[in-house]
């Protein structure tokens, strides 16, 4: 099959279940809060997204760039923009969110994904950020979740997001498809994994690692790291993958090209990035045309480059 990057996805205008149900391969898109604050547009602690208010043409940027990149759906920067956290602003805040995510979604016709927070009456939870509740979700919507924690809610997509790396996403999803059979249950499976490696982390996730939130950079998974775990991810038979917080668009870039054969086409973002290094075998430097190729990155071992530096920390709770 002949692919080619092209500007504008070429996609029928169909919802996020009868994409899934057709095969599709759904890519989400990556972190806000973490490359927001990195840029200087979000404040880390309650990780508040006045920015869309503030600096609109910052979130806007970074959509068109998760676009750009492969992401197929748009999902609203509101996380933690409740009235227990941004007082009167809320509203505003959530509805600047949603203007954003459809305008840029529009542009290559993606879906657009409500972004939904903690409610107050699980605030004082052992975890007091993301959704950790199974009722949380209906709560907020008003729907009826029928059976909880035990039983069958009706969802038509399961999975995991954040808290935790490539590794142990995956590993909860392999569980989560056995349980899923063992119980005779069909649901499309969804992984947004964390960009950054875990392995050591406690039950809490990446919050209790004595380098969250501002040192985690030598964590930071590569773009071939990801283009392993989108494989994966795949031949579990997740369709729906994408990232959470260290997510950067060449993280979803990655994800796009691994997976390029199955959806057809490659993102525009890559007409500026050769398939695993091509783009190497111009160099005036023989040892760098030789890298050049897929065995050397798929191999490589990244070190950290600090002096003894331990390969795992120990978390703090």
């Amino acid at each position: 099959m002949e692919m080619h990057a092209f500007s504008g996805f070429e996609l029928k205008a169909q919802g996020i279940l009868q994409r899934l149900d057709s095969g599709e391969v759904v890519i989400g898109d990556g972190g806000f809060l973490f490359t927001l604050e990195k840029r200087g547009y979000v404040k880390a602690g309650l990780w508040t997204p006045e920015a869309v208010v503030e600096h609109p043409n910052a979130v806007r940027q970074l959509h068109m760039e998760f676009l750009r990149a492969g992401s197929n759906v748009m999902q609203t920067f509101a996380f933690s923009a409740s009235e227990d956290t941004t007082e009167s602003k809320w509203e505003d805040i959530n509805a600047a969110a949603c203007d954003l995510a459809r305008e840029v979604g529009r542009k290559g016709d993606a879906l657009v994904a409500g972004g939904i927070c903690q409610t107050s009456t699980y605030k004082l939870s052992a975890l007091p950020a993301w959704i950790t509740h199974l009722e949380e979700p209906f709560a907020e919507t008003g729907m009826n979740a029928g059976p909880t924690m035990n039983g069958n809610i009706g969802a038509s997509i399961v999975g995991v997001n954040c808290r935790f790396g490539p590794t142990i996403s995956l590993k909860t999803m392999r569980l989560m498809k056995e349980g899923l059979q063992a119980a005779g249950l069909k649901a499309h499976l969804m992984v947004q994994s964390l960009g950054f490696h875990t392995p050591d982390c406690g039950k809490g996730g990446f919050v209790d690692l004595p380098e969250y939130p501002f040192g985690m950079e030598p964590r930071l998974a590569t773009r071939w790291d990801i283009q392993k775990y989108a494989r994966e991810a795949y031949k579990l038979g997740v369709r729906f993958i994408g990232g959470c917080c260290g997510f950067e668009p060449y993280h979803i870039r990655a994800i796009a090209e691994e997976l390029a054969p199955e959806r057809g086409f490659l993102p525009p973002a890559s007409e500026k990035h050769g398939s695993w290094g091509s783009g190497l075998d111009m160099h005036t430097k023989p040892w760098i045309r030789a890298r050049a190729r897929k065995e050397h990155w798929e191999n490589l071992r990244p070190a950290s480059g600090r002096p003894f530096c331990p390969s795992m920390s120990k978390p703090d709770a």
